[in-house]
């Protein structure tokens, strides 16, 4: 990583409309964890085909509660597909937490799944399978393509904002109308 690049922790980045990897494409996306060695993050506005009961259920656990079970779960990236990813603002110590910023966190372990089916979870939490990775480099050279805006993260456009108004909520949050944005970028 060069000395001019920041890490991104923290930062939502929003797929600009150029960007025509099926993946990604009119995607917002929280990066999690930035460094030498690349950058991990969660796609916040795609939704998956599964709700919350049906991946608790796959797990063995049941709620009692019915809007708890009708969550959609979002697809939070290509990456490791099976396995859920629990962005939330619940700074208890959970077995595998990562802090991505003060009062935000993404936790991994079963714990806060139990937890969120017994009542007893975060007040906000977006359940994702999957994530997005970046390779040491790769999200640097994409944002020096003009593949992805960077805006900084909010717990109300990640927790709050419906999800198919996320994407054009993040660019207005930095003054742009996605939808005026051409498909294409060039450079001079």
């Amino acid at each position: 990583m060069s000395n001019l690049a920041l890490p991104l922790a923290n930062q939502l980045i929003i797929a600009l409309p150029a960007l025509d990897d099926p993946n990604f494409a009119r995607t917002v996306a929280l990066i999690c964890q930035h460094d030498e060695d690349g950058a991990m993050g969660v796609v916040i506005n795609r939704p998956s085909e599964y709700t919350l009961g049906e991946v608790l259920s796959q797990m063995q656990l049941d709620t009692d509660d019915e809007a708890l079970r009708e969550r959609v779960v979002l697809a939070g990236g290509p990456v490791h597909p099976e396995r859920g990813f629990v962005l939330h603002d619940d700074g208890r110590e959970w077995d595998s937490r990562l802090e991505v910023a003060q009062g935000l966190y993404l936790t991994t372990s079963r714990d806060i799944l139990e937890a969120m089916a017994r009542g007893e979870g975060p007040d906000n939490a977006i359940v994702a399978l999957g994530c997005a990775g970046w390779g040491a480099g790769q999200l640097e050279f994409e944002l020096a393509e003009n593949s992805w805006l960077t805006v900084p993260a909010d717990a109300e456009l990640i927790f709050d904002v419906p999800l198919p108004e996320r994407w054009h909520a993040a660019g207005s949050r930095i003054g742009v109308d996605m939808n005026r944005l051409t498909d294409y970028s060039g450079h001079a």
